[in-house]
C-alpha cells in the first residue's frame, strides 16, 4: 500500500533552498519515491497556515519511507535543507 511524505515548506535562503531541491531527486530513485505535486499556496480558506509551500510524495510503501528518509543520500542533505528552510515532513500510509 502507498505511503506519503507531505512536506510544508517556508524558504529562508533561495539559493541554498535549490541546492537542496536539485539534490532530492537522486534521493527518492532508489526508494520508488515519486514527487506527485510541488506547490504554492494562494490562501488557506480555515485555520492557520504558516508555510508557503508544498510537496507530495509517493512511495511504494512504509519501509520505502523510513529508508529513504534514513538512507545516506538524504541524510547528507538535511544540513543544506535547515539552512534554507523551515520544513515539516509528515508521513502518511493509505487506509
Amino acid at each position: 500500500m502507498s505511503a506519503y511524505v507531505i512536506g510544508h515548506i517556508r524558504v529562508r535562503d533561495p539559493e541554498a533552498w535549490e541546492a537542496y531541491r536539485a539534490g532530492v531527486p537522486a534521493t527518492l530513485e532508489p526508494w520508488g519515491g515519486e514527487v506527485l505535486f510541488r506547490g504554492a499556496v494562494t490562501g488557506v480558506f480555515s485555520g492557520a497556515h504558516e508555510h508557503e509551500a508544498t510537496v507530495v510524495i509517493r512511495f511504494p510503501d512504509e519501509d520505502a519511507v523510513t529508508g529513504w528518509y534514513n538512507s545516506d543520500a538524504y541524510q547528507a542533505l538535511l544540513p543544506v535543507r535547515e539552512q534554507a528552510a523551515d520544513v515539516t515532513l509528515i508521513r502518511y500510509r493509505e487506509l
